[in-house]
């Protein structure tokens, strides 16, 4: 049964964004807590992990609705209780996200009633410090103070993460905080790792389909970035250039394109030479059969003026030499 709530959020950014996140973190959840939360991957038994069915939110008022992105059941190590890990990537900023991700606690809390760790990704473009915590509380009485654990990636620096050969960090370094000058910088450390970590092609293109949807380079920054992948070790350089990544791919599309201008261009001169070769056969053998037409009227009207000079008659001169009376009459005028 679908959990309820009121919220509001764009559903069309929501959905790229949580789709994207969503199948990242599926696919590397340990990871994603190795990276950037080492102190609950110590004690999270990884073993026993298992994603649980998304849960509906629904917005009462404007009859919108999301989920709650990505909700894993494990344990810790050494211990039978069952926990509940949530997290929540966040991808523009919204005063109210601290309440919010009380609700999601209260509310899958109510359905499972297991202890819920909660873990909010921010990752829009602005640097700024998110409230992690949701009070309730009196001049009188204090009643609650709700906490989650936050990440919030474009505070973070993308060089104390290009040693670490991990594959959420490779793809997470697209949103972190680095300059419009540094993107190249970021772009080729990105596949240095991606490379050093040997992940299979299914893993390697998700990584790699994730960083560059959010990190695109134009086309003088990846001429400038191909210019530093010729600097780097030889095997390391050969080994980038077969990873599956958009400048390759519009390398190869536009090297199609143009294979097929100059395919194109080469045929049309190749056309226009075999056009003159045949032209030129074609124009002699025009020529001779011009030639042998126009000789033999030249001999019928020799013929026709031999027999003016014999005084014999223009019809029998029509008759003979197939010539016509007009024809007869100009020869007949220059006797």
């Amino acid at each position: 049964m679908a959990l309820e709530m009121l919220i509001l959020e764009d559903s069309n950014q929501y959905i790229h964004h949580d789709q994207l996140f969503k199948q990242l973190l599926h696919t590397f959840f340990s990871e994603f807590l190795e990276a950037f939360f080492p102190e609950v991957h110590r004690y999270i038994d990884f073993t026993s992990m298992k994603p649980l069915s998304e849960e509906m939110f629904t917005d009462l008022i404007e009859s919108e609705s999301r989920r709650a992105d990505i909700i894993i059941e494990t344990k810790l190590k050494d211990q039978e209780t069952l926990i509940i890990i949530h997290v929540e990537p966040q991808s523009y900023g919204q005063p109210n996200f601290h309440e919010r991700m009380y609700h999601y606690f209260s509310l899958l809390y109510n359905k499972y009633r297991k202890p819920i760790l909660p873990i909010a990704i921010f990752s829009y473009d602005q640097k700024r410090i998110e409230q992690y915590q949701f009070i309730v509380s009196f001049p009188f009485f204090h009643v609650l103070t709700f906490q989650f654990l936050k990440l919030e990636l474009k505070r973070m620096n993308w060089r104390s993460f290009i040693h670490t050969n991990n594959p959420v960090a490779a793809a997470l370094l697209s949103k972190m905080g680095y300059t419009v000058k540094e993107k190249v910088q970021v772009k080729k450390e990105f596949l240095r790792m991606l490379v050093k970590m040997e992940l299979n092609s299914a893993k390697a293109e998700l990584i790699n389909g994730f960083f560059e949807t959010y990190l695109t380079l134009n086309r003088s920054e990846e001429e400038e970035l191909m210019e530093e992948i010729k600097q780097l070790d030889k095997h390391e350089s050969e080994q980038i250039i077969k990873l599956p990544n958009s400048w390759r791919e519009k390398g190869i599309a536009e090297g199609i394109q143009k294979g097929r201008a100059e395919g194109i261009q080469k045929g049309i001169a190749e056309g226009i030479q075999k056009g003159i070769a045949e032209g030129i056969q074609k124009g002699r053998a025009e020529g001779i059969q011009k030639g042998i037409a126009e000789g033999i009227q030249k001999e019928k009207r020799h013929m026709a003026l031999e027999m003016l000079r014999e005084g014999l008659s223009g019809e029998l001169i029509e008759k003979v030499t197939k010539l016509s009376r007009d024809e007869i009459e100009v020869l007949r005028g220059t006797l």
